[in-house]
């Protein structure tokens, strides 16, 4: 891979989203693109650039030192998701990126994918598998588990939050997806709507390397024919409010399963601004429990960038 960033006049593009998580898309198999923080900014600004949340290249993993480091294991992880937020910053992985990402490939003619079989995609956040269904991609996002050590969350919180738009100090709970998340649970819809995403809330304590933050609310009731019903909205770190994400989706299903308690469902829908998710919860291969995700992937748009990006 060339140490210097690539020019991105002329590159090639495509655009898509996942329930409203948008992505601007980039085919780079032999990884000589490289593309910096700024340039990455530039083509995610929704003003003067393309628009996204972020922004995704399609590399061989061989091609990236963390892509190459999951070969070993997982062989047939030949594509790798880099994925960075749209002020540039990367990040570990992206749920409905990830979806996002497996159409993107299709598109392309770069991988085959029959609906019911599965593709191994590598990440920051290691090996996620994907399988096509009849209404998008279903993925294993892997184990989840806590980030702040048991003791922290016998009340069924460990840390708080403050929002503008938000009358007080919250509880939350904070989750780990492969990347951060730190769940508020509201009582009513009234301040999910009423709570200001412009500012990014402050959370005490703060994971290490930030987090993704989303406020829930359950359904009355909660379940109906053995799926959990939540709404949700999300501020992402390096983003801010964006219309849906994934790992968050999975995030705010397991923090108000646990908070439940025995018997709670293992299946749930999660009503985000851009539409809704599906998040199962079942029993993964390393004897840990998994959760996937599960919903459509669009592409919008295909282009190619001017020399005009940076005025």
């Amino acid at each position: 891979m060339t140490d210097a960033p690539t020019p991105l006049t002329g590159l090639r593009f495509s655009k898509g989203h996942g329930t409203g998580n948008d992505f601007v898309l980039m085919a780079d198999p032999d990884g000589d693109r490289l593309l910096s923080p700024q340039q990455i900014a530039a083509v995610c600004d929704r003003h003067r650039g393309i628009g996204g949340d972020g922004l995704i290249r399609a590399v061989r993993s061989r091609h990236v030192p963390e892509g190459a480091a999951l070969l070993a294991a997982h062989p047939g992880a030949e594509w790798f998701m880099d994925y960075n937020n749209a002020d540039g910053s990367q990040s570990e992985m992206c749920g409905n990126g990830v979806r996002v990402f497996v159409h993107f490939l299709l598109t392309q003619g770069l991988v085959e994918l029959e609906q019911g079989r599965e593709l191994a995609i590598g990440t920051r956040a290691g090996v996620k598998v994907v399988s096509r269904t009849d209404g998008g991609y279903r993925v294993d996002m892997g184990p989840w588990d806590f980030i702040f050590p048991q003791e922290a969350r016998e009340r069924g919180a460990d840390s708080r939050v403050d929002a503008d738009g938000l009358a007080g100090t919250r509880e939350a709970l904070s989750i780990t997806m492969g990347n951060p998340h730190t769940v508020v649970a509201l009582s009513e819809m009234a301040e999910l709507a009423g709570t200001s995403l412009v500012a990014g809330p402050a959370v005490s304590p703060l994971p290490p390397h930030g987090t993704n933050v989303e406020f829930a609310v359950r359904n009355e009731p909660l379940e109906s024919d053995g799926v959990g019903y939540i709404s949700m909205r999300v501020h992402e770190r390096g983003v801010g409010e964006t219309l849906s994400c994934g790992t968050g989706a999975c995030a705010a299903a397991a923090a108000v399963r646990f908070r439940a308690g025995k018997g709670a469902p293992d299946d749930w829908s999660v009503e985000i601004p851009g539409g809704t998710v599906g998040v199962e919860f079942f029993p993964g291969p390393d004897g840990r429990e998994h959760v996937a995700l599960s919903g459509p992937a669009v592409m919008v748009a295909e282009g190619v960038i001017a020399d005009g990006l940076f005025g």
